[in-house]
């Protein structure tokens, strides 16, 4: 059994195509809305991030 040969420099590219292609969606979302949809869009993230973080647990060493 042999393992699948890659070459690195395609699959650097590949892993930038697709950061890039997140970041552009992520930029889309953002610059395709009125300012109150984004306000929304940002307070609903921050409220959800709070959420999460209030939700963490402190794990502490004897």
């Amino acid at each position: 059994m042999s393992a699948k040969i890659v070459n690195l420099r395609n699959a650097r590219k590949r892993s930038a195509r697709i950061e890039k292609a997140k970041t552009a969606e992520e930029n889309s979302v953002s610059y395709g809305l009125n300012k109150d949809a984004r306000m929304l869009s940002k307070a609903r993230k921050l409220k959800s991030e709070r959420e999460l973080d209030g939700h963490k647990r402190d794990i502490r060493e004897p």
